[in-house]
């Protein structure tokens, strides 16, 4: 593959070529974890993942965030703290690796990039470790399962799927959050994936291995809030259990205890959270005695707090004991480059749930989906694909297949020309059109729909490029 403009890395670059022999795979990438290099030997980029992910080579790589072609890579983590993950054993298709990231740094001392490779025939030596490693995957995954019920965080950084800058942002708040015991506040639409945020900042942090627990306020009725909040004691009213129930925070107790539409609290209850939350204790309905309690607390709100604090809705002083931590989670229309990982990452599990093969989409059907202003964000994105599944059938998804789903205007190819509209831009939206037509026809095959054009293979590329249309791999 190329090398970087700026030979910073040729000591680098310089070492793994002396050291081929004895890797599987090497790749660099700068301060802002783009890919700069890679080895000869694609461990990362062979061709079938290549076309996968769009590209037509393993050069094509180059420039691109490193989690475009590693969703799991933990490069950005070696860069952004300077620390080396010297072994660490990884999970990458059908291999599994042994992995060694390394930070580098210029004379100053000032972290410029890091590399990562992974050792040749190092399983094969290591036998005893990796079988060890694959028996606790498996009852890894098996536990993960039965925790589905419990109160232990299901999700972590990694879950969170993209890699546009919104989202990379978000990852980076995460981490932060999770090296601090400051309350969090997570703000954003319904649908942005708060709680999975919430769980990942718990298994990032030095409670992961405690409860995370989680109560949405708005979910309760009023009368039995306090209840679920500071438990019961025995007798505590006319139907009372003759054991203490405890409530959320002694559940919580030396974990996380993430407050889910915080907004919707009654300020009765605010004036009760807050003494909690400054006191460490709480004193059980019913009660007499006091409890001390150890929890950190993650708040949640699609509501304006700011606004609501300033009309009396909402408490200023338990507003600005949660909103010490704020992480503002963008909407899916502000992040529509993850469309492509997010659409078929729940086409997967979709079909996996209704036990059906899996479908891919087609440049048209994912030019509808970014169309879409997707008012209920990630989760109206799966409901859609889900509605899919059972209205249509075909091995493909097509733009027509969202026509009952999606508002008409979502599920247009291109705007057709307009008489108000510039020659230019009349002329971009019909070639556009045009050109989806074409991939249409051939079934996403790039040779025949340039043949269809009159293009040559490399023009077809160049006007995917111009138009924005996702260069999907051939049939």
């Amino acid at each position: 593959m190329q090398t970087d403009p700026a030979g910073h890395f040729a000591a680098a670059r310089a070492l793994m070529v002396m050291i081929n022999e004895m890797i599987d795979g090497a790749i660099l990438v700068d301060r802002d974890v783009r890919i700069v290099w890679s080895n000869d030997k694609h461990v990362w980029f062979n061709d079938r993942l290549m076309a996968q992910l769009g590209f037509r080579s393993a050069a094509d790589a180059i420039g691109q965030p490193v989690e475009r072609v590693i969703p799991h890579s933990r490069m950005r983590e070696v860069v952004e703290t300077g620390r080396s993950l010297p072994l660490d054993i990884m999970r990458y298709g059908e291999h599994t690796l042994l992995v060694s990231r390394l930070p580098l740094r210029d004379e100053r001392g000032e972290v410029i990039g890091a590399l990562a490779f992974a050792l040749k025939n190092s399983l094969t030596y290591l036998r005893p470790i990796a079988d060890r490693f694959n028996k606790l995957q498996s009852r890894l995954t098996r536990v993960e399962q039965e925790l589905a019920a419990s109160r232990a965080s299901q999700y972590t950084v990694e879950n969170l799927i993209g890699f546009s800058p919104p989202m990379l942002q978000v990852k980076r708040l995460v981490r932060r959050a999770g090296q601090i015991r400051s309350a969090v506040l997570l703000l954003g639409e319904t649908g942005t994936g708060k709680e999975l945020v919430a769980q990942s900042i718990h298994a990032s942090s030095d409670r992961a291995h405690r409860p995370f627990v989680a109560v949405n306020t708005a979910a309760i009725p009023e009368t039995l809030l306090e209840a679920e909040f500071f438990g019961v004691a025995p007798g505590a009213y006319t139907g009372a259990g003759r054991q203490p129930r405890p409530g959320k925070f002694q559940m919580a107790h030396g974990g996380t205890l993430f407050l889910d539409e915080i907004g919707d609290m009654p300020l009765p209850l605010q004036a009760k959270l807050l003494r909690a939350l400054q006191e460490r204790e709480v004193e059980p309905l019913g009660s007499n005695q006091i409890v001390k309690v150890d929890v950190r607390i993650i708040a949640a709100t699609s509501r304006p707090l700011a606004e609501m604090v300033r009309s009396g809705a909402f408490r200023s002083d338990l507003y600005y004991r949660l909103n010490v931590f704020p992480i503002q989670l963008p909407p899916l229309r502000e992040r529509r480059d993850d469309l492509e990982i997010l659409a078929p990452l729940f086409s997967e599990r979709i079909a996996a749930s209704l036990d059906q093969p899996m479908r891919e989409f087609t440049p048209s059907a994912l030019d509808a989906l970014r169309q879409h202003d997707w008012p209920g964000n990630v989760r109206e994105l799966a409901n859609v694909i889900e509605q899919v599944y059972v209205r249509t059938e075909g091995e493909r998804i097509l733009a027509e297949d969202f026509a009952d789903i999606l508002p008409v205007a979502a599920i247009q190819p291109a705007v057709p020309p307009d008489r108000t509209r510039p020659l230019a831009e009349a002329m971009d939206g019909l070639e556009r059109t045009l050109i989806l037509e074409a991939l249409e026809e051939s079934r996403g095959n790039k040779l025949d729909a340039a043949r269809r054009l009159g293009l040559s293979r490399t023009n077809l590329y160049a006007k995917l490029r111009k138009h924005g249309i996702p260069a999907q791999p051939d049939d």
